[in-house]
């Protein structure tokens, strides 16, 4: 994908505001391979200004309960990833594409903030783990397993389909849980 600058991005959706072109005619006079590229910076100046058309330089991060909203939202507006992400205030609507994906594939679960970097090399002797106790990643299952109930119930009283690995009896939680205990 191109990366445009942001003098090219405000040139062009000036010239759209000022009625110097559409879509497609703005695109090809700046040398931009799709009009939808032009679209979609009108839609982010629309909605947040010309400051989103910057490239953000570190990354931001969006809670658990966010992310489950901004999904929750897509899937029972219809709206585009787009229209559901400027609603939402975010700059790009490949992030919430990408939120989907994972909501797709993993679940519930998916959305969970990640474990950023490597792991230390350092051989230590063994020491009890510091990390949560039994009773803390039961507490942390049960959550999961409440959130993941919550969203099956909304899926239903709007009359959506329920993805098939949400329909499983056993949840791969549950029985990776039992298998630690021993």
């Amino acid at each position: 994908m191109a990366k445009y600058d942001y003098d090219l991005k405000k040139l062009v959706v000036e010239a759209y505001q000022q009625g110097k072109g559409g879509y497609g005619t703005l695109a090809r006079q700046y040398g931009i391979p799709a009009d939808s590229t032009v679209h979609k910076w009108v839609k982010i100046v629309e909605k947040l200004g010309f400051d989103a058309l910057h490239r953000r330089k570190n990354n931001q991060t969006y809670s658990f309960q966010f992310k489950q909203d901004v999904i929750h939202y897509y899937l029972t507006s219809g709206d585009s990833y787009l229209a559901v992400a400027l609603k939402y205030g975010l700059s790009s609507g490949a992030l919430l594409q990408h939120w989907h994906q994972l909501f797709l594939h993993e679940g519930i679960e998916g959305l969970l903030p990640k474990m950023k970097g490597r792991p230390s090399m350092t051989k230590k002797k063994q020491t009890p783990k510091k990390w949560a106790t039994r009773e803390q990643e039961l507490e942390r299952e049960n959550e999961l397993l409440r959130a993941e109930l919550a969203f099956i119930k909304k899926l239903r009283a709007l009359g959506m389909t329920i993805p098939d690995r949400l329909k499983s009896e056993t949840h791969e939680s549950s029985t990776n849980s039992e298998k630690s205990s021993d």
